[in-house]
């Protein structure tokens, strides 16, 4: 069964850019999983003070994977293009998140679905928000159009 499943991608170091268009090439390239589109390109601070400005999109793929088998390729791809876990929320080469994963709720170690923290990110609803109809609606039954009232547009760039 393929379900339509949407990552967020962000990067701060090593040209983010650039960064994001290889990870999205390698997203194509993932076993029985297709990349459909992706949201345009956002400017962000980091949010934490003293780190480079983030880069951030959203992208929508067509897998048949399950979702710890996708979490375990996204993965692979941050490694690939060089990402170092030192700290928690740190810099880095690149980030993939599974937002969300067709209409599941998945709340387990390795994996909150949709994702925990995305209502407060606009570098998240936003790109998202180019992606899917106007009253999309979260696996959780939050509306995405709430989300953006109350997450402002501050602080972003689309570039």
């Amino acid at each position: 069964m393929t379900v339509r499943a949407y990552i967020g991608l962000g990067s701060n170091l090593d040209a983010p850019d650039e960064q994001l268009r290889s990870a999205l090439q390698a997203v194509d390239r993932i076993p029985a999983t297709r990349l459909v589109a992706a949201s345009g390109l956002y400017g962000s601070e980091s949010l934490l003070p003293g780190q480079p400005r983030y880069t951030n999109a959203v992208a929508a793929l067509d897998t048949r994977l399950a979702p710890l088998a996708l979490l375990d390729a996204l993965q692979g791809i941050e490694n690939d293009q060089g990402r170092v876990r030192k700290e928690r929320w740190g810099p880095r080469t690149l980030d993939l998140d599974i937002l969300l994963f067709g209409d599941d709720v998945i709340d387990i170690p390795r994996l909150k679905v949709p994702h925990y923290h995305m209502h407060a990110r606009p570098f998240v609803l936003y790109p998202l928000a180019e992606l899917v109809p106007a009253d999309f609606t979260l696996a959780d039954g939050r509306r995405l159009a709430q989300l953006l009232q109350a997450c402002p547009f501050l602080g972003l760039e689309r570039l």
